[in-house]
């Protein structure tokens, strides 16, 4: 029987090796094993946006240069197809990178570091006899598990409740489900399911990022708050789609989501190609991490930004707590917990506040106008959306006002 890793890490997706690079930065010794069931590179249905605040997370474990062969793109529109809407430049630039190409370079720079790389799915985890670690699959033994295996993580079903509607998830298309029940567990009715291909892209779209509410007139028959996406990646195409709400005994199909995205932005998905679906598990959903050595990161953390389904950041932020945690001193869930909240808890609260503000179709609309008169609400709200930011009181007094207008 091999040794016992000092960190075994479910999932190679950014969480994953982020937790990987993380751990290796914090003890270059240790013994880190990184599992994934899929070979790398390998597709991943995303939206591909890279936020800086993610690269800054890595760079502070020694990975630079990730975005390299990508030009930032430093302009976002948003706003409704018949409505108010705003447009700014963002005070730090994102990358629209493809996931089979973003997520690879991850693993190579773990790898590279001194990270076990196999291909194996794990489908239980168990505490060892003498309690002192932990055992994978009945052969695998380690001090620490990270499950970074995403939404539909077997981990997490076997060791928590479970947060989505159903068991299990296909992650891609053709798109048949049905919820008719409401869903188990402590994570509630906080999941959304988006819809992502390719397509070349327009001039009138090359520069920008571009985000388009659906029509809050419709209310929930919108799937309200739902939005469509155009992010250009900088080759002649851009990543397109669509995501809304999940609802109890509300049939989704592939149709749906590309009538819809197809009602937001008109001709974007007529000669796209490699669509895929996911679902986005959102962090008003998220659990209690519990004390132990099962940590849990990313999207298997219900770590998905409810506003703009951002998941990055999130990923990358708490796979580095969770690695660090993991070779800490004293219990690892406990100090992981801990560490996440001091770092995101107060973010997460104000997102909390910040979807239930979303539930009004008034309130949205009434940001996207202060964003557009204001550059500091468009950074705010920006900061809101795709890092670690907070509602500020400047920020909702522009909302007010322009709600009054």
């Amino acid at each position: 029987m091999e040794p016992v890793w000092d960190v075994a890490i479910v999932g190679a997706g950014p969480a994953g090796a982020s937790a990987a690079l993380s751990a290796l930065h914090t003890r270059p010794e240790a013994r880190v094993l990184l599992l994934d069931r899929d070979d790398f590179p390998r597709d991943k249905a995303c939206g591909d946006g890279i936020a800086p605040h993610a690269l800054h997370v890595l760079r502070r474990v020694g990975l630079v240069g990730v975005e390299a062969g990508y030009a930032g793109v430093d302009r976002l529109r948003i706003g409704f197809a018949a409505g108010p809407a705003g447009d700014g430049v963002m005070a730090r630039a994102a990358y629209v990178i493809p996931r089979e190409v973003f997520d690879a370079r991850l693993v190579q720079a773990a790898v590279e570091r001194g990270a076990e790389l196999r291909r194996h799915r794990v489908r239980t985890v168990t505490v060892a006899d003498d309690g002192g670690h932990l055992v994978l699959d009945g052969d695998l033994r380690a001090r620490v598990v990270i499950a970074a295996d995403g939404a539909s993580s077997d981990i997490r079903r076997e060791h928590a409740p479970p947060r989505v509607w159903g068991t299990t998830w296909p992650p891609d298309l053709p798109l048949s489900w049905r919820f008719t029940s409401k869903p188990p567990g402590f994570g509630g009715a906080h999941t959304a399911v988006a819809i992502r291909g390719y397509a070349p892209v327009p001039a009138s779209r090359a520069e920008r990022q571009i985000i388009v509410f659906a029509d809050p007139s419709r209310g929930r028959r919108s799937g309200w708050p739902a939005y469509a996406w155009s992010f250009p990646i900088g080759d002649g195409r851009a990543n397109i789609g669509y995501g809304e709400l999940l609802r109890p005994g509300r049939p989704l199909t592939r149709a749906h989501l590309l009538g819809r995205l197809e009602g937001l932005l008109p001709g974007a998905g007529t000669s796209a190609q490699s669509w895929r679906a996911h679902l986005l598990p959102l962090s008003t959903g998220r659990p209690r991490q519990p004390d132990g050595m099962i940590l849990y990161a990313g999207d298997a953390m219900n770590l998905i930004n409810p506003i703009t389904g951002e998941g990055i950041f999130y990923a990358v932020a708490s796979g580095v707590l969770a690695g660090r945690a993991a070779l800490g001193e004293g219990d690892p869930g406990r100090i992981y917990r801990t560490r996440l909240d001091r770092v995101l808890g107060r973010h997460f609260r104000h997102t909390d506040a910040a979807m239930l503000l979303a539930r009004s179709p008034a309130v949205v609309a009434a940001a996207v106008r202060a964003a557009g008169r204001d550059p500091d609400t468009f950074d705010d709200l920006v900061e809101l959306g795709l890092g670690a930011g907070k509602l500020t009181p400047s920020a909702l007094g522009n909302i007010a006002a322009a709600l009054h207008r």
